[in-house]
């Protein structure tokens, strides 16, 4: 396609930079061919103008599709050049926090700088198994590959990393290393896997130094080869180092250190067996003060040179061996700091007291004075005579520095040996897998001779991987079958051949080191005439005739020629090694030894390699030809092999974390070759698509009639009508290949064709709104219209009527005022004469009142006194009432304190005290209610008196003036004579009455101040009992309160329960696998012992110490041949572990027993006192309340003190450095378990003679077994041969403690008393719970009647006085009254009680009584008897009782038929379901029946090993699993069912329990049928997790339900391998039928719906947390249409639970997490409150969960956006303070949830179950 329509408006490039290296820009208008000049736009708005340059005419490279920034794989962009590479990496660096991203073959790990979680167990397990392209690139993704491809294509693998310094290549180097001791297990007895990782510490502290780059810098190269079984396993490793940088050891840069572990050795110098070397600080010595940094931050030295000890330790070298290579690394710190003198100018000399040099030549043992003369001479040789030349003071400084360079060479070559030594693996070796940890490409501002070394490395494997990358490339063209075209590359090998080759540099080195005069300067002058023009690699500078350039692939170097003679030569005065051989310190005589021999070999090689055997002159390889020959040998290996690479990029000089620095990231872009493999992909079809893919990411390019039914087709038509140009494309087989820049051109289309859709949409959408806007407003107008109208018109009426009323009130108006004026005058003329008369007889009253005044003050004078004389003598009635009353009270408060004793008076009080509260306060309310009453009539009195005084006063004042008028008036007398004698009688009437008022009113006060007075004191009294009723409720506050704390602890142990059930289970499924290969080691002993005829070598064979009489059973119905196995075997290492696990488990089962049967005695006790004071102490049920409490607080607190011992125990025995191994005899855990053991045996010592007791007979039938074994005398328990026992006493102790089986039926018996007590304890807490309700119930009651009192007492106080003490007395009457009635019933009830426990009693006396009567006659017609047992059982013709008749010699016939050769599919389908149970277990009551313990014995024995013998042999067959998963449950069900027990026959009908067990108490049986049925569980569990695990993936994530809303995106060279091909493609649909086949199959065989539900939780998951896993670790599968998917998926889930009735068990639940996951991806992701939502939505997540789900989260389409930096940031803010239960970041797929087997009886009566014949069980006889 043209240019022009790539660079049009608004299409995005990238512009060149000095600071970033390449920024981004955007094309402001198009771009037409012929133009000078781009005008682009920044980021930052900034207007520039690109010029292209017209000779080259290349524009900038254009930038990708937002889609595509961000991938996993750098091929998968579009667009293939070095700012598409940068800024991918910068995005998923700092952005997404991701520090592995692909390019092609080459994973390249950007060193972050901080600690990431991503290294853990749980993420190894997650890349375990998995394609390199399924999951998020990751170091363990590589070295699964190349794990993956040993093991399939049996072909050696090497991994080569490589970086400059600093950039982590130590460090991936070690976690692929770790990888590998994960995922795969030593075959022998030694653990390889550590001893491979445990040599990593020692060679980062001989070989590893502080740079200027690096704190940690490898300054050697290193191959590590992996050794591998046929098993794949580790069986070994081998080591292999390239050019020690031995310089550092006398000269380290400022700021740099010299190597580790002599700082570690003056970091311990205060340790006591390091005095003797004389060391002090680092600061002290020339070799470790030079760069004057010797500490570095966050290290400490001391305890690295603890774990390098450890490390020495854990490789097998010894204490001795270690102290003398200290004393070596101390020689050599002494030696740096000898002090050499001039004399003259050709002359020097040593002092002979020089304390460094004395403390030197002391550590290696050679005398002072010859050292210090061969330091400061040399001896000459000719061919005459030898002279002795002494040297100058530079010379004899150089010459002791290369001895200290020497000797360190030396012994850091030994120790690599040593470790060699120590993981030489003792099998054959069948593959290995090869880790090169070497430097990558270095160019500083002076290189010398390491750097040409190192780039001369780099050359080497450069030219490698371009080779293997082109051979990758041509094999996939060819695998396509598309057009081959030869590819351009760049190729290295000119400058290979400028280094190696016939007369190249080496060659020129190493013949200049030959000559007598060779020089530095001579070297120079020889390799710019032979060089400078005939190598175009090869460059002069210009002002400098002493350095040489080279062209290197990466970049041009300068090297400087000084030193280069020297270290190629690498000469050590001859002398000095003389001296140091005659030493007598035997690691260093080692170290030259080995040297001598290397030279004698070389010498004879050449010798043999010269003309006419002439001996060589100097046969010492100089260091290039060693370097040269060990890099040949390196590649030979790398080539031989499948290479896998990993490039570490540094990301800044600064070491800050997730920080990118854009120049130092492309220049190791550049060097280690990853801009190469880019250019040689993009220069070929870099994008590749298979068929289905593009049809789905483009089918939207096409119309609905394009699409054919042929895929290929159709994508060949559509692309030939988008791309014109056919040279842009190429169709393969399955794929089709695209130039750089298409799939960007195709993805263009794509977004305008959906910009185009989305526009359409658009405006159809906002011209409806629009529309539906202008109907919506025109509504709204007519409306308007409508209402204001209707206004107007009503304001139109309102003003009609307001007019109507104006003339109306102006009428009323005018009316009202002429009547007022009448009105006024009318009243004007009553009020004068109404005066006027008044005034007249006023007159006579006042006559009539002083007349009248004198009687009235006689009558109250006396009445006072008589007044006076009563009060005295009423308060001296109260007086003496008062004192009476007082006696009395105090009489009665003496009662009531000792009633108060009594919590029944207490309850009465309490409950009376509420009701006399409410009575007063009622009374109480009524009488205020009359006080107010009276006190209002009172004032009314009173207003009327004042009010009839003034007008009597008034009338007074006018008789007054009448009488003056009548004076002058005579002739007025007569009449008013007559109106004064009215007025006199109205008079005296009224005041009569006014007195009788007043004498009514003065009683009224008294006796309302009485009644006030007495209400005040019972106001008092009720406030003082209200607040005592009020710390009562507190109280019981509080006991409510610890009896919620009590339920929250009950709860706790409930959950603590499980747990425990949990681990026990795990330790039995444990228990059971090392049973199994016991039982396989036994076999393939006797195999090997038949087949040798007892001449064979002794093997080491697991020990088990489980000792069961029914294991002979076992193996008797596993073995067709009929062969006798024993039990005794040989016991290796490997279980000693295990044994001392158990018996440590037994002892502390054996302590909590004890405890809890005191427990549970006290607990008796105590409930027996409780029943016997039940009666006499009623009154003190809280107390005994209490006490309960106290005492479940003691068991609480014994039980978590058990649990902590326990846990403890656990962390011991699992802190060790292997499972499989014991501790060394002699160590500190070797002791600890001696003394364990010693403990236990103390302890089973008090049970082994009632072990022995009960198990004697099997123990006897055992040793006659052992004794007619042929066997028996050839195996035999010896522990004295075991190799990691020294100790024959303690290992005898440890034989006579397991001997005959003690050890594992003390177990068993500890365990069975465990479930008893557990079931009592079950029991108890019943009781418990029974007491709480009803306290619950009380407390709710006292809660309501509370409530009522409220109600009631609020009530009366807005009664009046009386009436709220009438009503306080009726209530507290009623209340009495009811509480009595309550109480006679309780009583009633207890007395009923109590004599129906006496009927009961009397009943089982007599039973007991009968019982021990029929015991005594059955034991002595025992005696009398005849053995013919048979002849007592009951028969009745025609009447079966469920029982089969079988001979002794039939059982194995029996198990053969019954369970070995049963075909489940045939029974389950034709039959009752769990009919193979029911026959076993009508054998079983026939032997019960006949009282023949062996038979019984046998007959459960044999059921349990043949069923274990065909689950290990047909374990993988998911029917034959749960069919005898559903028998071995209902045959445990049977023997509970018809034990007789009470607690399991309350379901049978008479006829079952007519038909329980007579004889045998088989109740430790259901133990044993218990944990087989816990083992046959966890094996349906596997098989079903097998069976989904291929399947979850490709069902939940990969499979696209809904084709038109998810896309995939695409994909670079590693593309996702799907588990099915397209045509088999597996949807949820098939995930579901697997379900419903595992539900109907487990229905089938009849198994317990219970245990269906518990399976069906354990899928689900194992479903939800594999599909978890996945999506945290796809970085593809985090988008919104994904979480869709995920959630459509779910919902299918739930579906078939529904359909099913399976919703309330669990499994939905299960699901949460995979539920809040999809959420998380679909929900909005921008907002603080979105950032709220959630947290609070993601409750079932973690925090690192969440985390990772967001920065993972990568748009599928265009119109999606990125989680963005600062709403993570804000998530992990508001999680920081959540509580997590795991911290880990992957759920764990392996966890099996605990089972139960609830009881569940069966209707099947077992006298109608018939025998098929199809079963051949013909010998069977129903009875």
């Amino acid at each position: 396609m043209a240019a022009s329509e790539l660079y049009s408006k608004n299409a995005r490039v990238w512009l060149p930079d000095a600071a970033e290296v390449w920024k981004p820009a955007e094309l402001v208008r198009d771009f037409s061919p012929g133009e000078l000049t781009l005008s682009l736009q920044l980021e930052d708005g900034t207007r520039v103008e690109h010029k292209i340059d017209p000779r080259t005419n290349n524009l900038p490279p254009l930038r990708n599709p937002d889609i595509l920034v961000g991938e996993n794989d750098l091929t998968a962009l579009s667009y293939l050049h070095e700012p598409a590479v940068l800024h991918n990496l910068k995005v998923r660096f700092i952005d997404s926090r991701l520090i592995y991203t692909y390019c092609g073959i080459v994973l390249v790990a950007i060193n972050p700088y901080e600690s990431l979680p991503i290294y853990e167990a749980d993420i190894i397990n997650a890349y375990s198994g998995q394609n390199m392209g399924d999951m998020d690139p990751h170091i363990f993704a590589v070295a699964e590959e190349a794990y993956k491809q040993m093991a399939r294509d049996e072909k050696n693998q090497s991994i080569i990393v490589s970086g400059e310094s600093g950039a982590g290549k130590t460090v991936s180097a070690k976690f692929a290393m770790r990888y590998f001791a994960t995922v795969s297990s030593s075959s022998n007895e030694a653990n390889v896997e550590e001893r491979v990782l445990a040599s990593s510490p020692i060679m980062e502290a001989f070989g590893n130094a502080r740079t200027t780059r690096n704190d940690n810098s490898s300054r050697f190269g290193k191959y590590i080869e992996i050794g591998f079984d046929k098993k794949h396993s580790i069986i070994g490793a081998n080591m292999r180092t390239y050019l020690l940088e031995k310089s550092r050891v006398v000269f380290q840069a400022h700021g740099e250190r010299n190597y580790h572990i002599f700082y570690q050795l003056c970091g311990s110098s205060h340790l006591p067996e390091f005095k003797a070397f004389k060391l002090g600080w680092a600061d002290d010595f020339c070799c470790t003060n030079q760069g004057q940094s010797p500490v570095i931050e966050g290290v400490d030295d001391a305890k690295e040179m603890c774990s390098t000890r450890r490390a020495f330790s854990l490789l097998g070298i010894g204490d001795g061996e270690q102290m003398a290579i200290y004393q070596i690394l101390s020689a050599i710190l002494h030696l740096s700091n000898v002090e050499v003198k001039d004399q003259s100018a050709d002359r020097c000399s040593i002092l002979p007291d020089d304390a460094h040099l004395m403390v030197f030549c002391e550590l290696v043992g050679v005398p002072c004075e010859e050292m210090a003369h061969w330091l400061c001479h040399r001896k000459l040789k000719t061919t005459t005579e030898t002279f002795v030349k002494p040297v100058p003071r530079i010379n004899a400084v150089h010459g002791r520095d290369a001895l200290a360079k020497h000797i360190y060479a030396r012994l850091f070559s030994w120790i690599v040996d040593s470790i060699n030594s120590a993981l030489k693996s003792t099998g054959k070796q069948h593959s290995f897998i090869g880790v090169l940890d070497i430097y990558g490409f270095e160019t500083f501002d002076i290189n010398s001779f390491e750097q040409f070394c190192i780039n001369y490395a780099n050359e080497k494997l450069q030219q490698q991987f371009n080779l293997h990358v082109f051979k990758l490339e041509q094999e996939e063209y060819m695998k396509e079958e598309i057009p081959w075209t030869l590819i351009d590359f760049y190729d290295n090998q000119p400058c290979i051949n400028l280094i190696e080759a016939r007369l190249g540099i080496l060659d020129l080195l190493d013949e200049e080191c030959k000559m007598p005069k060779g020089s530095d300067d001579t070297w120079a002058q020889k390799l710019y005439n032979t060089l400078l023009k005939q190598n175009a690699h090869f460059d002069k500078p210009r002002l400098s005739n002493r350095a040489f350039i080279i062209h290197h692939f990466a970049d041009k170097v300068e090297y400087q020629c000084v030193g280069f003679l020297e270290k190629n030569k690498d000469t050590v005065n001859e002398e000095q090694i003389n001296v140091l051989k005659k030493s007598k310190f035997d690691l260093l005589l080692k170290l030259f030894e080995d040297e001598d021999k290397a030279r004698g070999s070389a010498s004879r090689s050449s010798n043999l390699a010269g003309r006419g055997g002439q001996p060589q002159r100097d046969t010492k390889k100089t260091v290039g030809l060693q370097f040269r020959q060990s890099l040949h040998l390196l590649m030979d290996t790398l080539n031989s092999t499948t290479p896998h690479y990993v490039r570490c990029i540094k990301p800044n000089d600064l070491k800050a974390p997730f920080t990118l620095d854009p120049v130092r990231a492309v220049q190791q872009l550049r060097a280690c070759g990853i801009l190469e493999t880019i250019r040689i992909s993009a220069a070929g079809f870099p994008s590749r698509w298979t068929y289905q893919e593009f049809f789905s990411r483009y089918r939207v390019l096409m119309k609905h009639k394009e699409a054919l039914p042929d895929r290929k087709q159709t994508c060949k038509n559509l692309l030939e009508k988008l791309i014109k140009d056919q040279k842009k494309y190429q169709f393969g087989k399955n794929k089709i290949f695209f130039r750089a820049g298409q799939v960007a051109f195709l993805e263009k289309l794509r977004s305008d064709k959906l910009r185009l859709a989305c526009v359409s949409i658009q405006k159809t959408i906002r011209c409806w709104l629009a529309r539906r806007k202008y109907l919506r407003m025109r509504e709204s107008a007519v409306t308007i219209q409508k209402h204001v109208r209707g206004h107007q018109a009503r304001r139109y009426v309102l003003f009609l009527r307001w007019t109507r009323a104006a003339v109306v009130i102006q009428r009323n108006v005018r009316m009202w005022t002429r009547r007022r004026l009448f009105l006024q005058q009318r009243s004007a003329a009553i009020t004068i004469q109404c005066l006027w008369r008044a005034h007249v007889a006023r007159k006579q009253y006042y006559q009539l009142m002083y007349e009248h005044k004198a009687v009235i003050i006689q009558k109250w004078v006396r009445g006072w006194l008589a007044k006076q004389h009563y009060r005295r003598a009423v308060s001296a009635v109260i007086l003496l009432q008062s004192c009476v009353r007082r006696m009395r009270a105090k009489r009665e408060l003496k009662k009531l304190k000792v009633e108060a004793r009594s919590v029944e008076h207490f309850k009465k009080l309490n409950v009376g005290m509420e009701n006399k509260i409410l009575q007063l306060q009622h009374k109480i309310n009524e009488q205020q209610k009359e006080n107010r009453e009276l006190s209002e009539r009172l004032s009314v009195l009173e207003k009327t008196r004042a009010a009839e005084s003034d007008r009597q006063s008034r009338e007074l004042e006018s008789l007054h003036r009448s009488e003056q008028e009548a004076r002058a008036k005579a002739e007025t007398v007569p009449s008013l004579l007559e109106r004064l004698s009215f007025l006199q009688n109205e008079l005296e009437n009224t005041s009569r009455e006014k007195k009788d008022l007043e004498e009514q009113i003065k009683s009224y006060k008294e006796q309302t101040q009485q009644v006030v007075d007495e209400l005040n004191m019972k106001n008092n009294l009720l406030k003082s009992n209200t607040d005592r009723l009020n710390q009562e409720v507190l109280e019981q506050a509080q006991q409510l309160t610890d009896i919620k704390t009590t339920s929250e602890s009950t709860k706790q142990l409930e959950k603590d329960l499980i747990e425990e059930r949990s681990r026990y289970q795990s330790l039995l499924s444990e228990h059971l696998q090392l049973e199994d290969r016991h039982r396989d080691l036994k076999e393939e002993m006797s195999l090997s012992i038949n087949s040798s005829k007892f001449s064979h070598k002794r093997t080491d064979s697991n020990y088990s110490s489980n000792s069961s009489e029914f294991s002979q059973s076992l193996s008797s119905a596993e073995g067709e041949d009929g062969s006798v196995h024993t039990e005794d075997e040989l016991q290796t290492k490997v279980d000693l572990p295990i044994l001392l696990k158990l018996q440590r488990r037994v002892k502390d089962l054996a302590e909590e027993n004890r405890s809890l049967w005191q427990q549970l005695d006290k607990k008796d006790e105590a409930q027996q006192e409780k029943a016997k004071e039940a009666e006499e102490q009623r009154s003190v049920g809280r107390t005994e309340l209490d006490l309960e409490k106290l005492k479940r607080q003691e068991l609480e607190s014994e039980n978590k003190k058990l649990k902590q011992d326990l846990n403890e125990l656990r962390k011991s025995l699992t802190n060790e450095n292997s499972d499989v191994a014991p501790p060394a005899p002699g160590s500190l855990p070797y002791n600890i378990l001696l003394d364990q053991l010693s403990s236990s045996n103390e302890e089973l010592e008090m049970r082994k003679e009632e072990v022995l007791l009960l198990r004697s007979h099997m123990v006897r039938q055992e040793a006659l077994k052992h004794k007619d074994s042929v066997l028996g005398d050839g195996v035999k328990l010896d522990f004295g041969e075991m190799p990691s026992l020294q100790d024959h006493d303690r290992t005898t102790d440890i034989h006579t403690l397991n001997e005959d089986g003690e050890l594992w039926l003390a177990y068993e018996g500890l365990k069975e008393t465990n479930r008893l007590l557990e079931g009592q304890m079950q029991e108890q807490e019943h009781l418990h719970n029974k007491k709480y309700r009803k306290l619950t119930e009380e407390m709710n009651k006292l809660r309501a009647e509370k409530e009522q009192q409220e109600k009631l007492l609020a009530q009366s106080l807005l009664l009046p006085e009386d009436a709220r003490v009438e009503a306080s007395l009726k209530h507290e009457i009623t209340r009495l009254t009811a509480e009595n009635l309550e109480r006679m019933e309780q009583q009633e009830n207890q007395d009923k009680i109590i004599r129906n426990l006496k009927e009961q009693l009397k009943f089982y006396m007599r039973k007991v009584e009968e019982f021990e009567e029929s015991s005594q006659q059955l034991n002595s017609a025992s005696v009398t008897s005849t053995p013919v047992r048979p002849v007592s059982i009951p028969r009745k013709e025609k009447e079966f009782q469920g029982m089969l008749q079988f001979k002794e010699g039939d059982a194995s016939r029996l198990f053969k038929n019954l369970i070995i050769d049963l075909k489940p599919r045939g029974v389950a389908v034709s039959f009752t379901p769990g009919l193979p149970a029911y026959i076993i277990f009508m054998c079983l009551r026939y032997a019960d029946s006949v009282n023949d313990d062996r038979r019984v014995s046998t007959l459960l024995n044999s059921t349990i090993g043949s069923i274990k013998g065909v689950i290990k042999r047909k374990g993988n067959d998911l029917e034959v699993v749960s069919f005898w998963l559903a028998n071995t449950c209902r045959l445990m069900h049977c023997l509970k069912q018809y034990s007789g027990d009470e607690v399991f026959v309350a379901h049978n009908t008479a006829k079952q329990n007519e038909q329980s067990l007579a004889n045998f108490e088989l109740s430790e049986y259901h133990q044993l049928f218990g944990d087989l049925a816990i083992q046959i569980y966890r094996q349906l569990i596997k098989c079903m997790e097998n069976i989904l695990l291929p399947i979850i993936v490709a069902s939940m994530l990969e499979h696209e339900t809904m084709q038109g809303v998810l896309v995939s995106k695409p994909t670079g060279l590693r593309k996702r391998s799907s588990s099915f091909p397209e045509e088999e493609a597996v949807s949820v649909e098939v995930l579901l039928q697997r379900l419903s086949f595992f539900h109907t199959t487990m229905s089938q065989h009849g198994m317990d719906p219970d245990l269906i539900r518990q399976a069906v939780r354990q899928q689900f998951y194992i479903i939800c947390a594999v599909t978890l896993n996945h999506l945290l670790l796809r970085k593809d599968m985090c988008s919104w249409s994904k979480g869709l998917q995920i959630r459509y998926n779910i919902w299918q889930l739930e579906e078939w639970l529904m359909e099913r009735e399976l919703s309330d068990c669990g499994a939905k639940e299960t699901l949460e997490p995979l539920v809040q996951a999809a959420q998380l991806l679909q929900i909005k992701k921008k907002t603080e409150a979105d950032a709220r939502a959630v947290c609070s939505m993601c409750a079932a997540l973690t925090t690192a969960q969440i985390v990772k789900i967001l920065t993972l989260y990568t748009p599928v389409i265009e119109f999606e956006e990125r989680v963005s930096t600062s709403f993570i940031t804000m998530i992990k803010s508001l999680l920081k303070d959540r509580e997590e239960s795991s911290s880990t970041l992957t759920m764990d797929a392996k966890k099996i949830f605990s089972v139960t087997f609830p009881f569940t009886p069966s209707s099947v009566a077992l006298e109608t179950v018939q025998i098929p014949m199809s079963l051949n069980l013909g010998f069977l006889t129903r009875i």
